[in-house]
Parts: C-alpha cells; structure tokens; sequence
C-alpha cells in the first residue's frame, strides 16, 4: 500500500469576508496517525476539506506525496475520506458500495474482487457483503464506508469525525478497529474529531485548533501533561484540569498564593524565570493527593460534594478563598461532604498560566 506523507504551507482560507484559516503551516509525516482536535467551528474540518480538495483555497500550498496538488481535482490527490453521514448509496448492496468507486475508475474485476474481499476481512464485513445498508448497524455502515476508503489503496486517508453519529459502546469499539487497522497498514492518516478521548487514543500526534489555529502540535502524553496554554489545558482532559487563580511570588522561596492558601512550587519546571506576577495555577483531578501531614504542597479544603464514579470518587473541595476544585480517589473513599481534608498539589504535575495571555509559564 503507498504512503504519503504531507506538507502544508502558509495555507490560507476564508468564506466571503471571514478567514477560517491563515498562514498554517503542517507536515504529516508517512505513516502518521495525525489528529485534528478542537470544538465546533475552530478550523478543523475546513482544514481537511481543503487536502482532499473539497474546498479552495486562498493562498498557500499543499503537497501529498511530494508532489504540489493545491489545485488538483479530489481524485487526482491520492486520498481516501471516510464521512461522519457514511455517505453510502442505499438500493446498493455492500460489496458494490465498497466497490464502487473502483468500477468507475475501470480497475480490472479480479482485483476489485481481491480487494474488497482483503478489506470486508479486516473489517469484520465478509458475512455482510451482499446487504443493503438499511439492513446494517450504525457499526457496521461506519465499517462499509472505512472499508469503501482501504479498497482505494491511497496513499493518504481522511476521517471526518466518523464516530460522532455512534453511541458511546461503538465508539469505544470503532476506536479500537482503527487503531488496530493503522497498525496493520502502516497508512498515513488524518482524523477530525472534537472528542478528545478519540484523539488521545488514537493519535501518534494531536493538533489541538481553535479560532484557525493550530494551538499546540505534540504527542498525546505530552499534550495532557505539559499543555502549552490555558485554552489547551482546559479543552484536554476529563474530568477538566482544575483552575486557581492566584500570584506567583518570590518571598520566601517561589510560591503560589491563592487567598490564605500557599503552595511551594519547587520542582516546578518552569519555561522562563519565574516572577512575583499574577498566574493561574492548573492541575488535574488525578494528580491531586489526599495526604495526612501540612508539607509545603498541602492546602486545606471543605468537601462540597462526593461523587461515586464506579472505579473510583470525584471529590469536590472549596478552598477557604472560595475557589473550588476538584480530585480523584479510590471508590472506598470514606469522605463526607463538610469534611475538612488536607490535600497535596505535587509541583511536577502542576501546570502555571499567565493571567492575562493564558500562556504556560
């Protein structure tokens, strides 16, 4: 199967008077599993359509396979897109969906039939070949339409939020067969989504996107641990990081002050030199430790609220400025609301924002 990687630069799009897009610049690399993450409206569809060449654009250029397709037709690209409406002819059976775009194209009838058949096995779709698609799952008319993108053996494969339209239990196990086709395949692969559970799951890289800006581009791991602004902090994770607002100061040693509550933040990493300003400090629910002893780490806090999640308990605390957060425990916390609890913030798993440009310090 060919692999392409691709190139985009200085791409610039917009609709009337709006630009949707301007100046992103982005290499997908052979074999990638490239995830395109942000909420509605940020960017990140409009960014797909344009390298399957649904859309044109206003400046810039993109390259599949090394070669300059900014104004080559969408059969031209060497792509394959698979569509959040399946997009699948319904008076067609499976076999002629998965196989119709390869008559068109005149490919001779053996091969089609090799691959499509390659293709149902991978998929789980051989007993199901000769149905409609009324006859089919929302499942299994996903796996029809990913099944009708692999026969193209293209060297690029676009996904436009594919599961969005599934419940919750095929989601989970539409997530697992791409995975497990990726690695089979080795294909280059370029995913939308607004969930961030597919996009940590799934990704070898996260573009995480907002206002026509990719925002950060890294690796899952890093992305949830090491996010490059409050906006990424806040939209990766759930439940969501916690926010206190407060100031960094250097008295006696560098701290955070939040009202009466003070945190030492030696061991924190931070990116330049740390200075007595007002910040936002940001930590997620499972880094906060329930601790027995006052260290220079521990802030006192009320239970508000006890939430049994099954695996485990969401505690909901108030600091004694007001600001609330919250933090995972195991599922037999013995915690009740109006308890007055000691908790760790461990520095190593703190993140420190600037107040106003929401920047990681």
């Amino acid at each position: 199967m060919q692999k392409s990687d691709v190139d985009i630069r200085s791409l610039q799009i917009g609709f009337g008077g709006l630009k949707v897009l301007e100046n992103l610049n982005l290499h997908i690399a052979k074999s990638e599993f490239l995830v395109l993450l942000g909420p509605s409206g940020c960017g990140k569809s409009t960014l797909l359509n344009a390298i399957a060449g649904l859309i044109d654009v206003k400046g810039g250029e993109i390259h599949i396979g090394g070669r300059d397709v900014t104004g080559a037709e969408p059969k031209d690209r060497g792509i394959a897109m698979v569509f959040q409406s399946y997009a699948l002819y319904p008076r067609m059976s499976v076999r002629r969906n998965m196989s119709f775009g390869l008559t068109v194209a005149g490919t001779p009838r053996d091969e089609i039939e090799r691959r499509v058949g390659e293709a149902a096995q991978m998929l789980r779709l051989t007993g199901l070949l000769d149905r409609r698609p009324s006859e089919l799952s929302g499942g299994q008319r996903q796996r029809v339409a990913i099944g009708r993108a692999l026969v193209r053996h293209a060297g690029v494969y676009l996904f436009d939020e594919p599961l969005s339209n599934l419940d919750a239990q095929l989601r989970a196990e539409l997530r697992v067969e791409i995975k497990r086709l990726h690695a089979r395949l080795g294909a280059t692969m370029i995913y939308v989504t607004h969930d961030q559970i597919e996009a940590l799951t799934l990704a070898d890289r996260i573009a995480v996107m907002q206002g026509g800006v990719i925002q950060q581009l890294d690796t899952p791991k890093k992305i949830y641990r090491e996010p490059v602004n409050r906006f990424v902090a806040s939209f990766v994770g759930s439940p969501a990081m916690n926010f206190i607002p407060g100031r960094i100061t250097r008295d006696s040693g560098v701290e955070f002050i939040a009202g009466k509550s003070r945190l030492s933040l030696n061991g924190y990493a931070f990116c330049g030199q740390p200075a007595d300003a007002p910040a936002v400090l940001g930590i997620r629910p499972e880094h906060i430790e329930l601790t027995a002893s006052d260290d220079p780490s521990s802030v006192s806090a009320r239970v508000e609220m006890v939430e049994p999640m099954g695996a485990d308990t969401l505690i909901w605390c108030r600091l004694a400025d007001g600001t609330a957060f919250s933090f995972r425990h195991d599922a037999d916390a013995h915690v009740r609301v109006g308890d007055t609890l000691t908790v760790r913030f461990p520095a190593d798993a703190l993140s420190l924002f600037d107040e106003t440009s929401g920047q990681r310090l």
